[in-house]
């Protein structure tokens, strides 16, 4: 199985706790060309009723309503949910001064809540994590209200693809993944999700990444999955020397970020 959607991998090492989603998004922060910040893109793109639900799979350490704290309804009823015990514990002491939260760990294939539950469902950058897929879409329809709205954040297949070349520049034998392998993304999430909702809308989030310093693009590099063992110390050492060097040449580094959400209603 491979590591993005092997389940025991991602809970007990990749997410066991936020360090890795920490490091990435530190890079986003402090080097993205956008300043506005995904998440409060994201929050700007639903619209909310009064005494709506609303579910979030995969919720992290609760990013999402953290960055968006000041503006939060306070008519909304929060279920936030991750597979991740330590996800989930994080997101609550994040959140625990703020009311209307619930929260729980699940898992997204067979999620604990009934029927025509939620107004809306926000899944951020997880459902390309999920083993099978169009089970995951069946219980997010299933879950949400006649006319209820899925929220689904996904990367294009162009995100972040001169990072990946640069490593493979470096180490050959680290081939280049790239987003387009990605089970979930934006190219495709129209027809992953047409079996089950309608109207299906891709908003893309306006932005790139200016690098100018190796430490925090070195950090992201080695919290993901493929290229963590793949460099021993002293390879390790002379990779940051290697990126210096195109940053010391160019003034920086141009990386491409190609993110956004698919927006559907459930049929």
């Amino acid at each position: 199985m491979p590591l993005m959607t092997d389940q025991t991998y991602l809970q007990t090492e990749q997410y066991a706790t936020s360090a890795n989603l920490a490091a990435r998004m530190e890079l986003h922060r402090r080097f993205s060309t956008n300043p506005y910040g995904f998440p409060r893109w994201v929050f700007e793109q639903m619209s909310f009723e009064p005494q709506t639900r609303l579910l979030e799979v995969g919720c992290g350490p609760g990013t999402l309503w953290r960055e968006n704290a000041d503006r939060l309804p306070n008519h909304i009823r929060f279920c936030l949910g991750d597979f991740s015990f330590g996800m989930t514990r994080e997101a609550q002491h994040g959140l625990r001064q703020n009311v209307g939260f619930t929260f729980a760990n699940l898992d997204v294939q067979s999620l604990p809540f009934p029927t025509n539950y939620f107004d809306i469902v926000v899944a951020n950058h997880m459902l390309y994590h999920v083993p099978d897929l169009p089970r995951g879409v069946r219980e997010l329809a299933r879950v949400l209200k006649p006319d209820g709205k899925l929220y689904a954040a996904t990367n294009g297949s162009n995100h972040l693809r001169e990072m990946h070349e640069l490593i493979h520049e470096f180490e050959p034998r680290c081939i280049p993944r790239g987003e387009n392998t990605l089970s979930f993304r934006l190219e495709n999430a129209a027809a992953s999700l047409s079996p089950e909702f309608a109207d299906i809308e891709v908003r893309r989030y306006p932005d790139g990444i200016w690098v100018t310093e190796v430490a925090p693009l070195m950090n992201y590099i080695f919290s993901l999955w493929d290229y963590v063992e793949s460099l021993t110390p002293e390879r390790a050492a002379a990779f940051a020397a290697f990126l210096q060097d195109k940053i010391k040449a160019a003034g920086g580094i141009s990386i491409t970020k190609d993110a956004g959400l698919a927006i559907g209603v459930v049929v």
